[in-house]
């Protein structure tokens, strides 16, 4: 659960790009219901078959994750949420069981909203169901090309693409809070393996690495080990939510 000490947001928007992205009027439905909280790293927000009753918007440099259980007791990750967007009840109507896992990859402030509200909300407003649907699309992008570039993509492109994301949703200052143990669930693959890359990248110059965190000091060269996958999944946030995902050429007021 998330920590205690939730705070109600009734006046200043919570520095979430999808918040920033409604109307002042499709925001006013939501804001009276919404709240404030702050929760750690691998803090559990749904496990498969929960009751989806909260949406979750990650603020700041907040970041969550979904995961998928196999069969031999991994879990692998599949895509990250940020700043620009949020997870649980987007889409449904009601109450509906979770799928997956969804735990906070990275801590910070969180807004919240209970899922009968927002449904309420976009009963009274097509423009505000309109975003929301929007997002969902943005969402289903990321896990297709997610797929895809697990098929047929290398550890190194991977790895390159999933750091350049975390920082892409985080500070962006080049320090990422991530482990050689969340790097290998985001890969889906050994920690030693995964240690193997970092090295072979620290190396390099790429990167450097201090306890609980990488430091990227090549970003170029960084962006260039990497595949295309994350340009795909920014350029289509562009074309279906303008201004949402977090780069810094992205103006979300």
């Amino acid at each position: 659960m998330l920590s205690q000490g939730v705070t109600t947001l009734a006046r200043e928007r919570p520095d979430n790009n999808l918040l920033r992205r409604l109307s002042p009027a499709d925001y006013a439905l939501i804001a009276p219901y919404l709240t404030e909280d702050r929760a750690t790293p691998n803090e559990l927000l749904y496990s498969p078959g929960d009751d989806v009753q909260i949406v979750h918007f990650p603020c700041g440099p907040a970041l969550t994750s979904y995961l998928v259980a196999n069969e031999d007791g991994r879990d692998v990750e599949t895509i990250l949420v940020g700043r620009e967007g949020a997870v649980g009840g987007i889409v449904s109507e009601g109450y509906l069981p979770a799928y997956t896992r969804i735990v906070v990859k990275f801590g910070g402030p969180f807004a919240r909203l209970p899922v009968a509200r927002l449904a309420a909300a976009k009963l009274q407003s097509k423009t505000l169901r309109n975003v929301f649907a929007r997002y969902a699309d943005c969402m289903l992008a990321q896990m297709f090309q997610s797929s895809a570039c697990n098929a047929i993509h290398s550890i190194e492109q991977r790895t390159a693409k999933w750091i350049i994301s975390a920082m892409e949703r985080t500070d962006g200052n080049g320090t990422v809070p991530l482990t050689h143990e969340q790097l290998a669930t985001l890969l889906g693959v050994g920690r030693s393996y995964a240690s193997r890359v970092i090295q072979t990248f620290k190396a390099e110059g790429i990167l450097d690495t201090r306890r609980g965190a990488i430091m990227v000091r090549a970003a170029d060269a960084l962006k260039h080990r990497s595949c295309l996958c994350n340009e795909a999944v920014k350029s289509h946030f562009e074309e279906v939510l303008r201004g949402v995902y977090p780069t810094d050429q992205a103006a979300v007021g």
